[in-house]
């Protein structure tokens, strides 16, 4: 699910970028210059053998062609017969996409402002002279096998809106220049294999901010862009509290989960606008923050499991439609609204040490696991997943050596 909203977020804004006038070339020649730059790079690629049947992707690149900014596929041209737009690939799901390296011949095409690479077998490393092209305001590589480290050029582009690396084989940090990039807007670096520490710092107009599924470690910048509306560093080695969160009051994705993080959860991340909140696989500790019980809506999800969260559960989550609080240290009755507002339909409480649970008239059409807790009689197996284990409950002497350690005694 956090895939498919990056990738929905991303391609909404290369359609709104690409929104402008162009292949007005119908009578104009293509710049030799720009047309020898497009030899180059097809020399540096091949269309990746399959059995579809519509022609490959280079196939249409016939040099020629009396008109290469209409005929070649993925190039774009402004009047004046420069390249402006350069994708490469299809993009269509059955297309295998292409194969080889990124030619630096990419450079010379000098009024360029968008470069796409569709998913494909691309190898090598990014041609660091990409970052002379200063008109850039679209780069997106994805879903290749690039590897090295990001060209420290390319963060010196001014115009940048939109950088998206993600799914390669990426080493190397991300430079604290990255700050400098005022229009940058979208930053898409996940499931690399970046390390070094997170920058103190990232553009104040930042929308979108994925570095998830890396090797990045240090603790969250005290201050984030407050314009941020995803934010996923999920599946790194983060450590510390919980920075920087505070004044995000646009954010409606946050995934912070698989990593270090300890403390408690402040309590401004508990409202209806922040629709997914993945903190889970931490080490976060406190209870669930006191907040106002809202309806949060449709296909909303906080997942707070296999933390060490502490304490009777109150009712700030009673509206969440998919709610994860299991493998924690959580005591005490579940409230009763957790089955009575409706708005529920998953509800995993297993592996903590609740001693009781409502009935309610809407049981019947929530999820619910509420297996190796201290209920008596014990129950809660029918819904579990096969990871909450086949004991319904847990053995008599955790319960009252848990209740003795918290001050509690029968």
């Amino acid at each position: 699910m956090a895939k498919m909203c990056s990738h929905l977020f991303l391609l909404l804004v290369l359609y709104n970028l690409s929104i402008q006038p162009t292949n007005s070339l119908s009578q104009n020649k293509i710049n030799p210059i720009d047309l020898n730059a497009l030899r180059e790079i097809k020399n540096q690629l091949t269309d990746i053998p399959s059995t579809m049947t519509s022609p490959h992707f280079l196939s249409s690149w016939n040099f020629t062609s009396p008109d290469p900014c209409s005929s070649f596929h993925g190039v774009t041209c402004s009047s004046t017969g420069k390249v402006v737009v350069l994708a490469l690939g299809t993009g269509l799901t059955d297309s295998p996409g292409l194969a080889g390296t990124l030619s630096q011949s990419i450079a010379k095409l000098t009024e360029l402002n968008q470069l796409i690479l569709f998913a494909g077998i691309v190898t090598g490393p990014i041609p660091p002279q990409i970052g002379s092209l200063k008109n850039l305001r679209v780069i997106s590589l994805t879903n290749n096998r690039l590897n090295g480290a990001i060209p420290a050029t390319i963060f010196n582009l001014a115009n940048l809106h939109t950088l998206d690396l993600s799914h390669n084989q990426l080493s190397g940090s991300i430079p604290a220049t990255i700050s400098g990039l005022t229009q940058l807007k979208v930053l898409v670096l996940g499931s690399n294999r970046l390390s070094g520490l997170l920058p103190s710092a990232f553009p104040d107009q930042l929308l979108h901010l994925d570095l998830s599924s890396n090797g990045i470690s240090g603790m969250l910048p005290r201050r984030l862009p407050s314009a941020l509306h995803y934010l996923s560093v999920a599946q790194n080695h983060l450590w510390g509290p919980l920075n920087g969160l505070e004044l995000l009051s646009d954010l409606v994705y946050l995934d912070l989960s698989m990593n270090q993080l300890s403390g408690p959860i402040p309590t401004s991340l508990f409202r209806p606008t922040l629709n997914s909140m993945l903190l889970q696989r931490n080490n976060l500790s406190g209870g669930v923050p006191q907040a106002p019980p809202t309806i949060y809506g449709s296909g909303s999800v906080v997942d707070l499991s296999h933390n060490f969260l502490t304490g009777e559960l109150n009712t700030a989550l009673i509206g969440v439609e998919t709610l994860f609080l299991n493998n924690n240290l959580l005591t005490g009755t579940v409230p009763k609204e957790y089955v009575d507002t409706g708005s529920i339909k998953t509800l995993y409480l297993q592996h903590n040490y609740f001693t009781g649970f409502p009935n309610g008239t809407l049981l019947d059409s929530i999820s619910i696991c509420l297996s190796y807790n201290c209920m008596v009689p014990p129950m809660g197996l029918a819904s579990c997943p096969a990871s909450a284990g086949e004991q319904l409950s847990r053995p008599a002497y955790q319960c009252s050596a848990f209740r003795k350690s918290n001050g509690s005694f029968d």
